[in-house]
């Protein structure tokens, strides 16, 4: 307690207080195994299901803990840092603020009609460039063909990713790789037109970033009171697709003024919205792409529980 009350404790204080509180919690953990020794083995232990996965994240959780004591590191994988929420991680933003955050990070995409759909949703961290690749096939795999052009984070303009999206004719919009070229008299005018394209591009990037604005200020996505990652899972889903559905109540009020053909195509937009595959994503529609393009991003939600 008398280092919890510091503001700046020392290295070797925070050593010594972090030993004290692991040998208080080893000699615990002894105890309560010394008074289940004396239970038979075929009689189930005396505790409730919730609290008998608490013990067991608890010496986890002391296993990790007193390894990394030890080792003198501060990291381990799959570090639990939640005894009611063992699969959370802590995963590094590099923010002012808040330079580590806790949550699922998830990869969304969003089409050129304002609907969004969570590609990838995990509670490690990892590098959302990877997915670009995945993202891509499963839009093919929706729609029956790739789009147009892809508005991503800066991050995932690999050369990898470059790659792949040059050999299927997507046009990736973001910034070449390699040093600028020279300024001359003879590419003055493409160097500018190259440069008002990219700005064009940024701003049609604007709307995935509002989409977590929205999801975070209408829909508190950023405070997620669920202890299951399943729960957490579904909860997040279920506010993109509110969120999808308020677009396509917009189209329903706007369709609704052309007769019975507006209903038909509204019925066929609200089946597609609505079909769910084995793995609990959200198949989201899409017109025709014409000038429309597929935008990605990622974020780290907070995760908070009851």
């Amino acid at each position: 307690m008398a280092i919890a009350k510091q503001k700046r404790p020392g290295g070797k204080q925070l050593r010594r207080g972090i030993k004290q509180q692991l040998l208080y919690l080893r000699r615990n953990l002894g105890h309560i195994g010394q008074l289940l020794l004396c239970f038979p083995a075929a009689k189930p232990l005396p505790l409730p299901g919730w609290l008998l996965h608490r013990y067991w994240v608890i010496q986890h959780l002391f296993q990790q803990q007193w390894a990394m004591y030890h080792s003198h590191t501060r990291r381990c994988d799959d570090r639990i840092v939640s005894i009611s929420q063992p699969y959370v991680r802590p995963i590094v933003r590099g923010k002012l603020n808040k330079p580590v955050e806790f949550g699922a990070k998830l990869s969304v995409s969003l089409t050129g009609d304002g609907f969004a759909k969570v590609d990838h949703l995990r509670w490690d961290a990892f590098h959302e460039g990877l997915d670009l690749a995945s993202q891509v096939e499963s839009y093919r795999d929706r729609y029956g063909y790739y789009p147009e052009r892809v508005l991503a984070d800066p991050l995932y303009g690999t050369r990898a990713n470059r790659d792949y999206l040059k050999q299927r004719g997507i046009h990736f919009a973001g910034k070449p790789l390699g040093r600028p070229k020279q300024v001359t008299d003879e590419n003055r005018e493409q160097l500018m037109q190259l440069k008002e394209q990219q700005t064009q591009d940024y701003l049609q990037r604007i709307p995935i970033e509002g989409k977590f604005g929205q999801g975070k200020n209408g829909y508190q996505l950023n405070y997620i009171r669920a202890k299951r990652a399943n729960t957490s899972f579904a909860w997040i889903n279920s506010i993109f697709l509110v969120m999808n559905l308020m677009i396509l109540q917009r189209i329903f009020f706007v369709i609704s003024k052309v007769g019975i053909t507006g209903w038909v195509v509204l019925l066929k937009h609200t089946w597609k919205l609505l079909r769910v595959n084995y793995q609990h994503n959200f198949y989201l529609p899409q017109a025709r792409l014409g000038n429309y393009a597929c935008r990605f991003t990622e974020q780290t939600l907070s995760n908070h529980a009851c």
